[in-house]
């Protein structure tokens, strides 16, 4: 059984950081590609940060702000958020990828008051 499992999300000021962890398991987490999606309030839900096979992706919106990175030993990705605004507020998703299958977390909240 597959299982993703999002923490670290939280309620930050604006201008603050937080760092969110996705504990893979019952995959071969290092042949899957990982990332991060969001989805806010009446919005679709978006990607914000992919490691593929011969490269990482940001959207444009946190370019230079956020840094997703993963530990095979241990299983997990993250994603070091820094410098949050209120538009990064939503409910963020973690996502492997494996065998054209994709896998999805429950979701961790992060909101960003202003």
């Amino acid at each position: 059984q597959v299982q993703l499992v999002e923490s670290g999300g939280g309620l930050v000021q604006s201008g603050g950081s937080l760092t969110l962890s996705c504990a893979h398991s019952g995959i071969i987490f290092s042949l899957a590609a990982v990332g991060w999606y969001r989805q806010a309030p009446g919005n679709e839900r978006e990607l914000v940060a992919r490691i593929q096979i011969d490269r990482t992706i940001y959207a444009d919106s946190v370019k230079g702000r956020f840094t997703i990175s993963r530990d095979n030993s241990k299983n997990t990705v993250y994603l070091q958020m820094n410098n949050l605004k209120p538009e990064d507020t939503g409910v963020y998703y973690c996502n492997a990828r494996l065998a054209l299958i994709d896998y999805w977390g429950q979701g961790t909240q992060v909101t960003v008051s202003s």
